[in-house]
């Protein structure tokens, strides 16, 4: 019988001796407080929103796992242009709240961030709103969260703030594993070791559930009983993989709490992935920073745990600079099924979403803990569904259907932060599944806990192409009609014109014809698990084809680098006759890796005043060099490249079309 961890640890009251760091917008402000000034919250104001985890920590330092890491954090936080915080300075200052706005901890999943707070001596994290990975990581790690900014008076008025109070609003297994300390010294308690997996059949007298629902009821281990929407429970899970940058993090982390003679749970089903680091030695600021040595250490202790244990692997290319692929796409390649459990330490898991899994990420001390026992937490979420109508016209992607919900208004003020978001209408039916990835993948930055679509035929089809196998959907991989939802969101496809969005946020979306003066473009990279599929290299070439037909050329201030997903996409292209025109357009073509959507590969700006036109995920400060980077689609970014400038291919084939009329 599980035991309430309340009735084995005393509610204790908690007493905040230190320093107040306001995070905000104004860079004198921020570095007043770095110079020693103590400051109330109305002369910070206002306050940063939208602080993401590459500017926590920036990947060019996330080379330990360990103390050490608390010389780093918010040496990439940036404002006004500036980045007012240096190494040590918040260790060095004596600060142990931070205080910050709405969406605190966007982006990567890394569990670097939150640890190099608390290595630094933070313990209190005060926020409007938090992303659902970044605060999972911290009750994970023993960082305290809160969004009550009362706190703030109290604490400088000396007193001392009952554990209970950080605990308004978790559901009751956040709360159990906030008053153990964390999340392993929870499992040890309450969790069983090694079990097979759970698959439960669904009542017959249920309530109407959505697929994520049906799911999560069907793997769910704990806790028993009926589950409202925001329960915290644990899942049983199938492929838990990590990659490069954290599988040392993780056997660190989990040998630290269950001893270094631990059999893993089902560790047929782990996989280890290296794909984030694989190019640093052809990356700009790794090189110049002197940081290969610290990448080989990460690298050797990734090699170890595979050789330590029975575990799949997917690693480096032999004779060959790059990966056998990136670990999302290669999830959804080769293993991942309707209806499974798919869990990794990286935001973008929900790419297997595109078949009908539910798929997510997770932080490093939840990813050792689900090697350990085999469960994986998360919370029964609430769903939006996002209905597509009618028909995406010519030259607009899905990245371009993502790009008009990011920009939207709910969106940006974190209103879907945890939910699951269900794709759904015609506009989805037609849609290939690596086109439907694009849409789960990057459910990561509108803030959502996972993507799905409803498996079809389609599903069907692309897992006999891909593995040649052959499988039948379960009668039970649908969303009851009745299912209840938490809002729905039409968007009319007919309508939609491909967008941009400007540098500094994904969620700065605009449509193309709206740019108020011409952008151009120094560097266009089409690549990372967003962008480095089948289809989108049909998109990419056929705008050169295109280009290349009536003459056009790579202006010489631009540069279009085109990066592989997986070997099987570079096989694709190879068949398909793809690299002759990849060759004649001048293009660098990319051998699979994460490269510089890490900021950590060809195709990195290396330059502040570069500008660069991107089809990866996320163009937070620092997240693909010190450059600008604008996101958009494959089409829009080859078409950038051929004309110099930021651009649609629709806009290209006028400009070509009026050239030629004015001959």
């Amino acid at each position: 019988m599980m035991i309430p961890v309340e009735e084995m640890i005393m509610t204790k009251k908690i007493r905040f001796a230190g320093r107040f760091l306001f995070l905000s917008c104004d860079s004198a402000v921020v570095q007043r407080q770095i110079a020693g000034e103590d400051l109330d919250l109305r002369a910070a104001l206002p306050l940063r929103d939208n602080i993401s985890t590459d500017e926590i920590t920036p990947v060019v330092i996330m080379m330990t796992y360990d103390e050490r890491l608390g010389t780093y954090p918010y040496v990439g936080f940036k404002t006004e242009g500036q980045l007012p915080i240096g190494n040590d300075a918040v260790r060095n200052g004596g600060f142990e709240i931070t205080v910050a706005g709405k969406r605190y901890g966007k982006g990567s999943s890394r569990e670097s961030s939150p640890l190099a707070e608390k290595s630094a001596g933070i313990r209190l994290i005060i926020a409007e709103s938090f992303e659902r990975i970044y605060r999972q990581n911290c009750d994970n790690i023993g960082i305290y969260t809160s969004t009550d900014f009362s706190l703030i008076d109290r604490i400088r008025a000396g007193e001392e703030i009952a554990l209970e109070e950080f605990l308004a609003g978790r559901d009751a297994v956040t709360q159990d594993v906030i008053r153990a300390g964390g999340l392993l010294p929870y499992s040890k308690q309450q969790l069983p070791r090694n079990p097979e997996k759970v698959f439960k059949p669904l009542a017959g007298n249920r309530r109407p559930m959505t697929l994520v629902e049906k799911i999560i009821e069907r793997r769910r281990v704990a806790p028993q009983g009926d589950l409202a929407r925001g329960d915290g429970v644990f899942l049983s899970a199938d492929w838990r993989f990590s990659h490069d940058y954290f599988t040392g993090m993780c056997a660190h982390l989990m040998h630290g709490a269950f001893g270094q003679a631990l059999e893993l749970a089902r560790p047929s089903e782990i996989i280890a992935f290296q794909d984030h680091l694989i190019l640093a030695s052809q990356s700009f600021p790794h090189v110049r920073d002197n940081l290969l040595a610290a990448v080989g250490g990460l690298a050797s202790a990734h090699d170890e745990f595979v050789r330590r244990y029975p575990v799949r692997a997917h690693g480096a290319l032999v004779g060959l600079s790059g990966s056998e692929g990136i670990c999302h796409a290669l999830l959804t390649e080769q293993y991942a099924l309707p209806g499974q459990v798919v869990v990794g330490t990286d935001s973008h898991t929900p790419h297997s979403g595109a078949l009908g899994c539910l798929a997510f990420g997770a932080g490093a001390t939840d990813i050792a803990n689900s090697w350990a026992t085999g469960f994986i937490r998360c919370r029964m979420p609430e769903v939006i569904k996002v209905e597509l109508t009618g028909k995406l016209r010519a030259g607009v992607t899905a990245k371009d259907i993502v790009l008009e919900l990011l920009r939207s208004e709910p969106i940006r003020q974190g209103q879907a932060i945890g939910a699951v978001f269900e794709y759904s209408g015609e506009a989805v039916a037609a849609l290939s599944i690596d086109e439907r990835a694009t849409l789960t993948n990057m459910v990561a930055e509108l803030g959502g806990f996972t993507g799905i679509v409803i498996p079809d035929q389609k599903a069907v089809d692309f897992i006999r192409e891909r593995r040649g196998v052959e499988i039948e959907l379960e009668d039970w991989l649908f969303s009851d009609p009745e299912a209840e939802y938490k809002e729905q969101i039409r968007i009319d496809c007919n309508a939609l014109a491909p967008l941009v969005a400007a540098p500094g946020d994904p969620g700065n979306g605009m449509a193309i014809s709206d740019l108020d003066a011409a952008i151009p473009i120094d560097i266009a990279y089409g690549g990372s698990c967003t962008a480095g599929k089948r289809e989108d290299f049909d998109y990419y070439h056929e705008v050169l084809a295109w280009g290349i037909e009536r003459g056009l050329r790579i202006p010489d201030h631009t540069k279009l680098y085109l990066q592989f997903g997986t070997l099987a996409v570079r096989d694709y292209c190879k068949q398909q006759g793809y690299l002759e025109t990849f060759e004649k357009a001048g293009v660098e073509l990319i051998m699979p890796g994460c490269g510089a959507c890490a900021n950590c590969g060809p195709g990195s700006s290396t330059r502040a005043e570069q500008v660069t036109v991107s089809a990866i995920n996320r163009n937070f400060p620092g997240r693909s060099g010190p450059g600008q980077v604008w996101l958009a689609s494959p089409y829009t970014v080859v078409a950038s490249a051929l004309l110099g400038k930021l651009a649609s291919f629709e806009t290209l084939q006028e400009v070509v079309s009026s050239e030629v009329a004015t001959a």
